[in-house]
């Protein structure tokens, strides 16, 4: 009789718990994790509590993310859809941005928490609600001179009621002329915010980070030449079948924030459209390190400044050939061992003296002792073969596009300045001359002036 009581007291609260209803998920826009974020990073990016997020999601583990996973945003009225995360483009503005996705600018602003337009640099990442068949636009369209939106919409196979609900006008009678503007149709894709005679701009990778190599494309109306400045450094372009393209360095010590990229296409006849943007430079998260050394000559302020000079008239020419395809071949015996690594934050330290000099390293390091082989890891012509105080034995080679090679330390150099040399050529061997704690092999790549992180060049094909 006991057991049977027992029984029916367990199969009624058994029921019970059944008929509860589980913790339910709120509703709201939902946010999709992406790699690195935390519950706590994800509060904080929608100025939310970390106690209301936890809240609305009680699936989820706060201690545990998975990328891909879906986060409810409680507490943004009139939001709806997916938060997707986009990354700013060249020539993306608030007003292209929200044409482009049909989101409203107060939105955009809310989401994102912008305090200006002007903050939305090139790399930054920005949230943008997406409605299920929400529509999106590509195609882009600007009227002449003189010319009617009326006229406009007809080249497009629109109309001028459409193209202004679209973009956002006044109405049918105020597109201004040049003004980009977004349409259902036409096949002119391309950046919103540039002006008309470009007919594509990009920069990659997004966002920039100390050592990087960017690329810039551009596409021109016939008849345009290009130019350009980021960060301070001109930019160097070159004719590809897609266009052109320049390729610059970023300083492992450009502090981080925003500089500008300006691009400028001119006619022969002297007319021009430019467009300024900034764009985002991100810390390159690098090391540090003490470097003992026993001879302090190699650190003389003058001494070194001459020496940086004379490299820099070296790599400076951008030379129009390149001699270099695809991926670069390590220069090392040893591939895939390494003693140190590009971009380290370094404080050479004489031994038995107060003497500090703070640095960076500027290449990366590879294992193996003297006389080790040193191979060319792409063509190009040597323009410097000699010792040097600080890098000893040096090499540097031109691979052409502004791209060069440095070799330091060397034993031995077999090469000649003005010499072309292929790739795998073996070029000299492993040695401990110069600024050095023992032998090695220093390898450098400069890019448009800046020394940036060989690795890159090993891992992926430029540009």
């Amino acid at each position: 009789m006991f057991k049977r009581i027992l029984l029916i007291l367990f199969l009624a609260l058994a029921l019970s718990s059944l008929s509860q209803p589980a913790a339910a998920q709120s509703s709201g826009p939902v946010y999709i994790v992406q790699p690195g974020d935390t519950l706590s990073f994800i509060a904080v990016r929608f100025n939310v509590s970390l106690a209301d997020l936890v809240a609305a999601n009680p699936s989820i583990d706060p201690n545990f993310l998975n990328q891909g996973q879906q986060i409810v945003i409680p507490g943004l009225e009139g939001v709806t859809g997916v938060l997707e995360t986009e990354i700013v483009p060249l020539g993306d503005s608030l007003r292209s941005l929200s044409r482009r996705t049909q989101v409203s600018d107060e939105q955009l602003i809310k989401l994102n928490r912008l305090v200006s337009p002007t903050e939305l640099y090139v790399g930054v990442n920005v949230i943008v609600p997406v409605q299920e068949g929400q529509a999106q636009y590509r195609s882009r369209a600007s009227a002449g001179a003189g010319e009617s939106l009326l006229e406009l919409a007809i080249k497009q196979g629109s109309d001028p009621w459409t193209l202004a609900s679209i973009n956002r006008l006044g109405g049918t009678w105020s597109a201004l002329p040049g003004e980009i503007l977004y349409s259902p149709t036409g096949n002119e894709e391309g950046n919103a915010g540039l002006p008309s005679a470009f007919l594509s701009a990009s920069i990659e990778p997004l966002p920039m980070v100390q050592g990087a190599t960017e690329v810039v494309r551009v596409q021109v109306k016939d008849g345009f030449t290009v130019s350009g400045v980021l960060a301070d450094h001109p930019l160097h372009f070159f004719p590809t079948e897609a266009g052109q393209v320049a390729l610059q360095g970023i300083h492992a010590l450009l502090k981080p924030g925003v500089y500008p990229l300006r691009l400028e296409a001119t006619l022969p006849d002297g007319t021009r459209q430019s467009f300024e943007q900034m764009a985002l430079v991100a810390d390159g998260g690098y090391l540090n390190e003490d470097i003992p050394l026993n001879d302090p000559s190699t650190l003389d302020p003058a001494v070194n400044e001459a020496e940086l000079q004379n490299i820099l008239s070296l790599t400076a020419p951008s030379t129009p050939t390149r001699y270099w395809e695809g991926i670069f071949t390590s220069p090392a015996v040893y591939a895939d061992c390494f003693t140190s690594r590009y971009g380290t934050r370094r404080i050479y330290k004489v031994v038995n003296s107060d003497i500090e000099v703070p640095g960076f390293h500027t290449g990366l390091d590879f294992c193996g002792g003297e006389g080790l082989q040193i191979s060319a890891p792409a063509p190009g012509r040597v323009v410097f073969a000699g010792p040097l105080t600080v890098r000893g034995n040096a090499t540097i080679i031109d691979h052409g596009w502004g791209v060069y090679s440095g070799f330091w330390h060397q034993s031995e150099i077999y090469v000649s300045a003005g010499e072309m040399v292929e790739q795998g050529q073996v070029i000299g061997l492993v040695g401990g001359t110069g600024r050095v704690t023992g032998p090695h092999l220093h390898w450098e790549v400069w890019v448009n002036g800046v020394q940036v992180d060989p690795l890159d060049w090993l891992d992926q094909a430029y540009p």
